[in-house]
């Protein structure tokens, strides 16, 4: 997971996001990463149009955004 995160924040590449909160609600959210620590992330939220901080502990599942393929 680290990895992906690492090459997330130096590209603008957008991952999808499933995580718990402190209050045990689970959300999924596109983030686009802006810097990693050894327990958090910062990234922009697109669900919530904001900077948030998630904790790597809470962090369900992430992966890549897939990319729609039009007609």
């Amino acid at each position: 997971m680290t990895g992906l995160l690492m090459r997330a924040a130096g590209s603008r590449q957008r991952l999808e996001l499933i995580y718990i909160n402190k209050n045990n609600q689970i959300s999924q959210r596109i983030i686009k990463v802006i810097g990693v620590t050894e327990s958090t992330i910062k990234a922009y939220c697109f669900s919530n149009k904001q900077f948030r901080t998630f904790n790597l502990a809470n962090i369900l599942s992430i992966a890549p955004v897939r990319q729609r393929r039009g007609a």
